[in-house]
């Protein structure tokens, strides 16, 4: 076996296997009903989001970047411009300095990681023996790991800080014609392109930092010996900038600055996409950002539900897991049951939901819910009721 891979084997009684299940329980029934909470407060998102962007888009005036009229005070405005800023970003810690929106610093340093692999087997009377193996690797990595807790770290210790930090700079006074930009508009601009670094800003950055880079291939800052063959502790660090252009703009006039937009109690509106954009393409764009992050709190709701009900369900396997392939077979079961359960509540969740926004879309969904909350119940029921082959 290599140096680089160590085997650990634990084991744990039936006794210790149902105290946590036990415990399991009180999680699994937290999961549960927090994944109702979830999933009814994001249809709540989702509906008011999609009402917000459709009033806005009826209230909203196109106008332009040049002419802060005082008369739109107040008013939701929609504008193209080109983003510049009053002076350049710059890295006070390295010098760099872009003409650009945004300033990126990118570091990482050559560290040891751990990866481990388990396989669990189940002993009779319910035990069960777990046996990991941790193996080590260099690979690059953003921030620092803690070495010390490696099951061998015995030449594998890594650098308990790194020299310098990923770091990220706006520039001041962001501007699209004569509206300034506020932080909330500057946060959303993420069009990020690589910047070169030069020879002369590789030796500022030596002089500043006290350590001499190096510059390699694609205008990277080495900290090492060799950069064709990185030892643990070694830095690279690279740069990136959001460069002035064309952006777009959807958001509420205040003199010659911008404001998030409020619809009435819904929400408020606050956009910027890059290039040049109408104001119906923003929003729908906007709403199809809503639809997926909407599909994905309902994913996330169900496998909360789902696992929420394994977790309580899991003290039967664990109970039956004295002889080890029944465990198995109660396992299966109670996982396949869980499934039938959290799929229906889920999509009856959702339902109910919708009913008291729009009962259009939510009494279908609550049919659907009850036909396959109907269907799994008749499949188990049905699987219970097969005979055995020997009574046939």
């Amino acid at each position: 076996m290599s140096d680089d891979t160590v085997t650990r084997t634990t084991h744990q009684s039936w006794f210790s296997r149902v105290a946590g299940a036990f415990f399991g329980i009180f999680l699994g029934v937290a999961l549960f009903f927090g994944s109702f909470f979830l999933l009814a407060w994001n249809e709540g998102r989702a509906i008011h989001r999609e009402k917000t962007l459709d009033l806005g888009a009826k209230q909203v005036v196109s106008i332009s970047a040049d002419e802060p009229l005082a008369e739109n005070n107040g008013k939701l405005v929609h504008f193209s411009g080109e983003a510049e800023a009053g002076k350049p970003v710059v890295d006070p810690v390295f010098g760099i300095r872009a003409e650009a929106l945004k300033l990126r610093r990118n570091v990482e340093m050559y560290q040891w990681k751990e990866s481990e692999k388990s396989e669990t087997r189940q002993k009779l009377g319910g035990g069960e023996e777990t046996v990991t193996t941790y193996s080590y690797s260099k690979a690059w990595a953003s921030e620092p790991v803690d070495s010390s807790k490696f099951q061998k770290p015995e030449g594998h210790r890594n650098p308990g800080t790194m020299p310098a930090q990923s770091a990220s700079f706006t520039a001041a006074g962001i501007h699209v014609g004569k509206f300034l930009l506020p932080s909330s508009l500057s946060r959303l601009i993420d069009n990020y392109e690589p910047r070169v670094v030069t020879q002369e800003e590789a030796a500022l950055a030596s002089d500043r930092f006290s350590k001499e880079f190096q510059l390699v291939e694609g205008g990277v800052l080495y900290l090492g010996q060799d950069a064709a063959a990185p030892g643990i502790g070694d830095l690279r660090i690279t740069f990136e900038v959001a460069p002035y252009g064309p952006v777009s703009i959807i958001a509420g006039q205040a003199g010659s600055t911008l404001e998030p937009f409020a619809i009435k109690n819904l929400g408020a509106i606050e956009l910027l996409q890059t290039g040049v954009l109408s104001a119906k393409s923003m929003f729908e764009h906007e709403k199809a950002s809503n639809t997926m992050l909407t599909w994905i709190l309902r994913i996330a709701g169900f496998f909360m539900m789902l696992f929420g009900l394994v977790l309580i369900t899991n003290i039967l396997s664990v109970l039956a897991s004295v002889i080890p392939f029944l465990g198995d077979i109660v396992g299966a079961g109670t996982g396949l049951l869980a499934f039938a359960v959290a799929l229906p509540l889920s999509i009856v969740t959702i339902a109910i939901s919708w009913i008291a926004y729009r009962p259009l879309v939510g009494v279908p969904l609550l049919i659907l819910a009850v036909v396959c909350s109907v269907f799994a119940i008749r499949r188990v029921a049905g699987s219970r009721k097969q005979p055995s082959p020997g009574n046939a």
